[in-house]
């Protein structure tokens, strides 16, 4: 499966989880409902969870396409402003 799809998914199961939590919430207190409300906070954590994974994975990619696009073999150890064209701040007139 694609990562974006994969995206999509943990955030709708986020959405999901967090609709039941606050069903859940509105309902009186009793153990059944404590259960339930623990049950979907478990699955929003977990669709958080994954929805962070997901997102950090993306994030790797897209380095890694950046770092073809430079002809990089291995990420730079010093801040890519020190590898590519220096950008002249602009002065400042008072």
């Amino acid at each position: 499966m694609a990562l974006p799809r994969h995206v999509d998914e943990a955030a709708d199961k986020l959405h999901e989880a967090f609709a039941r939590i606050e069903e859940a919430r509105a309902k009186p207190p009793s153990p059944e409902s404590l259960h339930e409300w623990l049950a979907a906070l478990t699955d929003y954590a977990e669709a958080l969870m994954d929805l962070h994974e997901f997102t950090n994975e993306s994030v790797h990619e897209k380095l890694h396409v950046l770092a073809g696009l430079l002809n990089l073999k291995q990420f730079p150890e010093e801040p890519l402003r020190e590898i590519g064209p220096t950008l002249e701040p602009e002065s400042r007139s008072h």
